[in-house]
């Protein structure tokens, strides 16, 4: 049974109060159920992970290796920012899909680019949490 990570990074864990405009009332627990619901469907076995630390999700990261087929990752802010966990990626070499619950590219300036994009396989921007679950899916086959 293929077996897949799924980091969610800084502030996630305030979905479904958080800015409900941009990212509406879906919590992450809400998103992790209908993950885990999927993932039963799909006969995968998924692990649910989320920190406003970067060093925890590089060593999530880090830590994968040998122990999950696939990662998918909404790195949030650190997409912009963390070359750390970029190289964690890029070190690890576990294929990855980075997922954005709105979409990134019409929004601020800043978040039109990604540090994490270049190392993982794809990319899933602003299909709310349909994204997570496109990315699930893509990684059980």
């Amino acid at each position: 049974m293929k077996k897949i990570l799924i980091i969610n990074g800084p502030n996630l864990n305030l979905l479904g109060t958080r800015e409900p405009e941009i990212y509406g009332k879906t919590t992450l627990k809400d998103i992790e159920t209908e993950l885990k619901n999927k993932a039963e469907k799909l006969n995968v076995e998924i692990e649910c992970f989320q920190s406003n630390h970067e060093g925890e999700i590089v060593d999530k990261i880090c830590g994968a290796k040998g122990k999950f087929d696939a990662v998918i990752i909404n790195p949030a802010a650190y997409t912009h920012t963390s070359v750390a966990i970029r190289d964690a990626f890029a070190a690890v070499d576990i294929p990855a899909i980075e997922v954005h619950i709105s979409n990134v590219y019409s929004r601020e300036e800043f978040r039109h680019n990604s540090l994490i994009a270049p190392v993982v396989i794809g990319q899933i921007a602003g299909l709310g949490i349909q994204g997570y679950l496109l990315a699930l899916e893509y990684f059980s086959k």
